[in-house]
């Protein structure tokens, strides 16, 4: 009995194309697809791991956390160098020394030292007129703001509304919620809280280093808020 022949289907050159070409629609549209994403996680990069920061900003713990407006800074060499803080040991309490300005201004003047070069200078956290608090660099980097402390602390300054360098009411309050919350966060003590003036003998924050007895009532009433919640 004779074998049938097999019978071989031949694509057409026309056919070969147009398979050629659904291909590369196919691959083209994949990466259309990708590209945002990767956009996406580039930013982040850049941003150094902002995402990050936002989901360890809100750890749960007994005091609830300060409101927060995360505007990190660029990195670079003059205001956030990216390097990691070796440990928590201290909150350092600063302020800003220009009267009037409010948070983000001084947060803007952080991210103009990558052009300017003027100094090198920034703030973990900065605390405003009407008690807004801006973060400018996340709490697993270091800030150039205490010197000889910048690698085992955390820093906020505190802005000021006349040359006295006292706080006003809401920004006082809001540094009083906003450095208990650390200290429960980072596991320390009320004596762990410090100025810049015991770092450098620098006066600052002015008002705190003039008037001994204020300095202890922020530490006192910082420790009330711990009481309030048990910590």
């Amino acid at each position: 009995m004779a074998k049938k022949k097999k019978t071989v289907k031949r694509v057409s050159g026309k056919k070969r194309k147009q398979k050629v070409f659904l291909r590369f629609v196919a691959c083209f549209a994949c990466f259309l697809m990708a590209a945002p994403a990767m956009h996406i996680m580039k930013d982040r990069l850049e941003a150094g791991g902002q995402e990050a920061v936002l989901e360890d900003a809100q750890e749960e713990g007994k005091i609830p956390r300060p409101e927060l407006d995360v505007e990190l800074l660029t990195l670079n060499e003059y205001s956030r160098p990216g390097i990691a803080l070796s440990s928590v040991n201290g909150i350092v309490i600063h302020y800003t020394g220009n009267p009037g300005t409010g948070a983000i201004a001084n947060r803007n003047y952080f991210e103009g030292l990558k052009d300017s070069h003027v100094t090198k200078a920034s703030s973990h956290f900065v605390i405003g007129l009407d008690g807004e608090i801006v973060q400018c660099i996340p709490c697993n980097e270091i800030s150039y703001a205490s010197n000889g402390r910048n690698a085992d602390t955390i820093s906020i300054e505190c802005c000021i509304g006349d040359d006295t360098g006292k706080f006003n009411d809401r920004t006082y309050d809001t540094a009083v919620r906003l450095t208990a919350w650390l200290v429960e966060r980072y596991h320390l003590t009320v004596s762990d809280v410090i100025r810049h003036y015991d770092v450098t003998g620098k006066e600052c924050p002015k008002y705190f280093v003039e008037v001994p007895s204020a300095w202890e009532q922020f530490r006192t009433d910082v420790q009330a808020y711990l009481d309030r919640y048990h910590v």
